[in-house]
């Protein structure tokens, strides 16, 4: 699963790389990426054997040196304001109730909890493609209308 054991031919060191680039490796194998260097390697032998950039294995060495580890950044960019739930919530409540303004879904999400803007609800209503969040026209007194 994206790991590959390979050994210099000189002195047979096993070392385990995971995929390059802008792919995540797992806390066990990130740890191991940099057993090779510590065995004495040079960047460039070992990026031959890897048959990688030796600038990622220069970076991957310059992490590794730095943290003591080379933990994943899984928390990279700007945390999201409403949960993939919330959204879903917004959506069917709009779905079902047509005539429902952001103002109302805001005070909805604040009763739950979670305190967002009116901008907030209009942008996430907008990429579901649902526009206009003011009150549509008065309903039909019946169903059959």
């Amino acid at each position: 699963m994206g790991i590959y054991f390979k050994a210099l031919p000189s002195n047979s060191v096993p070392l385990c790389l995971t995929s390059w680039g802008k792919k995540k490796k797992s806390a066990k194998t990130s740890e191991k990426d940099c057993r090779l260097h510590k065995s004495g390697s040079s960047l460039g032998a070992i990026s031959k054997c890897l048959k990688v950039p030796r600038s990622s294995v220069q970076t991957i060495v310059r992490k590794y040196k730095h943290h003591g580890t080379t933990p994943p950044s899984y928390l990279s960019g700007r945390r999201l304001v409403l949960s993939p739930r919330d959204e879903h919530t917004l959506v069917r409540k709009v779905q079902i109730i047509p005539r429902t303004t952001a103002k109302d879904l805001v005070k909805m999400l604040e009763e739950t909890g979670t305190k967002v803007s009116i901008a907030t609800v209009k942008r996430v209503l907008y990429r579901h493609n649902l526009k206009g969040r003011s009150a549509m026209k008065k309903p039909l007194l019946q169903n059959r209308h």
